[in-house]
């Protein structure tokens, strides 16, 4: 079973380098993922969804408006360079947009496609300043930035120590992967440190020793911190498990962004029941597109996930969120621009323009999976909330209501980090491109 996995995995990877784009009969919907190396525990579970969802679309619809979709992989193993040149081999064959999953890979395509006009998909990472979509046409970054997502935390942090005022003199760490993911939302943390008055201390992981962080840990505990926040990814999170159990650190202290899967924590059993992360959608099987992607992709052979399990689970629906975010901008950008084989300047256009409501949602088969989202010229975000889930029993349970990011608070900052990256690549072009007025999909 393993080694016919692989081989279609393969497969996958050599259809990149050999199928030329369809024209008029497809849609070319490439898909950076990453199978192998030390995150494809994280990068495997996203990459079905993503893939399954996309896949149910051609199997049950025949695609999207009347045209399928060529959905291909492209294995970036996590490593800017690769994600470079997997840019590069896809980016002249009128892709509608890239998925690059991974904040270095973001931050190295964001000047590239912007140049080349190509929109760039970063859901919920990336660089959280390309939600002005003033100044970043291109880059998309929906449904919550790092930067809301640590101020989420913080509010929760927050709510169990009765109020923001008593978060002075608490210690309060940040541990995380040391990368483009991990630094983004260090400025903010600073902020926040400085106005409400907590301590804070920085734990960095270098990805080469994201499975040694046996010293680290005992570093933790003898600082006695109060809370740790974690952005961790791949083989990061179940050895920031591992040592923070065998070091007698409380799991219901340590509150991670939504970078959490059910892989990273099936195998401690009770031990890491506690452990808390951000999310703002659902899981499980239960919705009605879940069980179309069951029968028509996983039971038809279509699909690359392990075990039917897999369907539902958190990082899977992960994907599916990232998938429903294509597919919806793709189905807007056809009814603005009234053609079938959009491009990726029509795409967006379908994305700054993209409305998800609740009854769009049950049409879809996702009804209560997620809460509606709508963007604009100005906002490529969205800035949506999350809401805090415990892992307990071996599954996930939610924990808090919807929590609001601190918007206000977050501007001054947004401010300066856009200022700060259109000076780093002067000269940085103004935007010249088109914005819909509100009514344009009145009626339709």
């Amino acid at each position: 079973m393993v080694n016919v996995r692989l081989a279609a995995i393969a497969a996958l990877a050599m259809q990149l380098l050999v199928s030329p784009a369809s024209g008029q009969d497809s849609l070319f919907v490439p898909l950076f993922t990453y199978r192998t190396g030390p995150f494809a525990n994280s990068g495997g579970p996203i990459a079905n969804g993503m893939r399954d969802y996309l896949t149910l679309l051609n199997e049950r619809d025949g695609g999207i408006g009347g045209i399928r979709l060529l959905i291909e992989e492209c294995e970036t193993g996590y490593d800017n360079a690769k994600g470079v040149a997997c840019y590069e081999a896809v980016k002249s064959r009128q892709p509608v947009m890239i998925n690059p999953w991974s904040t270095g890979i973001t931050l190295e395509l964001i000047p590239r496609a912007t140049a080349d006009q190509i929109p760039i998909l970063s859901m919920a990472y990336g660089l959280s300043a390309s939600a002005r979509g003033n100044t970043f046409p291109w880059i998309f970054n929906p449904p919550a930035t790092y930067w809301d997502g640590l101020s989420m935390i913080i509010r929760h942090i927050a709510s169990e120590s009765g109020g923001l005022r008593k978060l002075a003199g608490q210690k309060l760490g940040f541990l995380y992967l040391d990368s483009g993911f991990g630094k983004e939302p260090i400025p903010l943390f600073q902020s926040l440190s400085r106005d409400l008055g907590f301590e804070l201390k920085l734990y960095p992981v270098q990805p080469a020793q994201m499975q040694q962080q046996a010293e680290l840990w005992k570093q933790i505990v003898s600082d006695r911190r109060d809370y740790v926040v974690m952005y961790g990814w791949g083989a990061m999170n179940p050895t920031s498990i591992k040592e923070a159990v065998a070091n007698g650190f409380p799991m219901a202290k340590l509150l991670s962004i939504w970078w959490f899967g059910d892989a990273d924590l099936q195998h401690f059993g009770a031990a890491a029941t506690g452990l808390k992360t951000l999310n703002w959608h659902n899981v499980g099987q239960g919705f009605p597109l879940m069980q179309d992607i069951l029968k028509l992709v996983v039971d038809r052979n279509k699909s690359l996930v392990k075990s039917r399990d897999e369907v539902g689970q958190l990082l899977y629906s992960r994907g599916v969120y990232n998938s429903l975010l294509i597919s919806e901008a793709i189905r807007t950008a056809q009814k603005l621009s009234g053609k079938k084989a959009v491009t990726g300047q029509d795409v967006r256009r379908g994305l700054e323009n993209l409305s998800i409501d609740d009854a769009r949602l049950r049409e879809i088969g996702l009804d209560g999976f997620t809460e509606p989202i709508k963007l604009s010229c100005v906002d490529h975000n969205g800035s949506r909330p999350a809401y805090i889930q415990q892992w307990h029993d071996n599954k996930w349970l939610k924990l808090s209501g919807l929590i609001q990011p601190m918007t206000s608070r977050l501007q001054p900052l947004l401010d300066a980090a856009e200022k700060e990256f259109v000076q780093k690549h002067a000269p940085w072009p103004a935007r010249k491109e088109f914005c819909d007025k509100p009514e344009a999909l009145a009626g339709q």
